[in-house]
């Protein structure tokens, strides 16, 4: 079992997500410097590391550190490290659970804020679970760039209320997503 809580990794998840949508640099870097104060408190580090199928977020003892290089002599389980996809496909076989989580935005954000911004959420919904298998909580921004720029272009068929209301119904999703 890794020494990083489970409610402590979905929090550094939750920032990590937040610093990476984050319009505001000044933001983004709040959000990681409070990721770092989290993780310090349990005497761990993170990085971000690239692949070719996604981003993952690595979380690891700040110990097996030296100059910031990992030192392989010093990692003695590596189950004390933490991986965390923050891009690239979901799991599939959990489509039913990201349906269902994405439908409960659409309705906050219908709830809330009308009919208009629920279209263009519930084609975000689709856009999240047919074609990344993953909740709108966990979007990217590279994946909200695509949907704005391709698929809601392309396949939603907008009326020119919801072109307008685009970015504000798409934030209004991340919001309700992360508050979910």
């Amino acid at each position: 079992m890794p020494d990083l809580p489970a409610d402590t990794r979905d929090e550094v998840e939750r920032l990590t997500r937040l610093a990476r949508q984050a319009v505001d640099e000044g933001a983004a870097a709040a959000y990681r410097d409070q990721r770092a104060a989290l993780l310090d408190d349990y005497d761990y580090d993170a990085r971000i590391r690239e692949e070719d199928t996604g981003d993952v977020l690595v979380c690891y003892p700040s110990e097996w550190v030296e100059d910031g290089v990992i030192q392989p002599d010093r990692v003695e389980d590596t189950d004390r490290g933490v991986e965390i996809r923050l891009s690239g496909p979901g799991d599939p076989d959990e489509w039913d659970e990201v349906e269902e989580r994405n439908r409960a935005v659409v309705e906050a954000v219908r709830d809330d804020h009308g009919e208009t911004h629920a279209a263009t959420v519930r084609a975000l919904a689709d856009f999240m679970g047919n074609h990344y298998a993953k909740p709108i909580a966990e979007a990217t921004p590279d994946e909200l760039a695509e949907f704005r720029e391709e698929y809601f272009q392309r396949n939603v068929w907008p009326t020119e209320e919801q072109r307008e209301l685009l970015d504000d119904s798409v934030q209004l999703a991340i919001e309700k997503a992360e508050r979910a």
